[in-house]
């Protein structure tokens, strides 16, 4: 895999709210190539663990959390993971860096464009989010 791009950092609150959890920090980095989904996956969940991220109930807080978002443009169901990621659409923490490095990116799955995606999502969701 080749390193393409990475998009400017996010700050964002959790979700759902909790605040005596920090802000978390979002980016999206972009790749060339052509990896196995799932051996990809297990190499991110290696990296998260070596990050000592503890996997315990949904949404917990953690120390890092990195996801497949797109590969090529990939609509998979199974086997794991799910191609694009199944909440990318609904999460500005995701979208906004997307943009950011891939403008006129395409969810697969739902053939929208990603500036379409972003501004259809609620006010609340979308903000507030700080470029660092």
């Amino acid at each position: 895999m080749a390193f393409i791009a990475v998009s400017r950092w996010y700050r964002s609150k959790p979700f759902p709210r909790d605040d005596r959890q920090p802000d978390y920090c979002n980016g999206v980095a972009r790749f060339e190539g052509t990896p196995d989904p799932a051996g990809l996956l297990a190499t991110l969940h290696r990296i998260e663990t070596e990050f000592g991220r503890t996997r315990t109930v949904a949404n917990a807080a953690r120390t890092l959390d990195l996801d497949l978002i797109d590969m090529n443009g990939m609509v998979r169901f199974e086997p794991s993971p799910v191609l694009p990621h199944p909440r990318a659409h609904l999460r500005a923490f995701v979208l906004r860096p997307i943009l950011d490095i891939a403008p006129d990116w395409v969810h697969p799955a739902m053939q929208v464009r990603g500036a379409t995606l972003m501004a259809s999502l609620p006010q609340s969701t979308s903000m507030p989010m700080v470029s660092w």
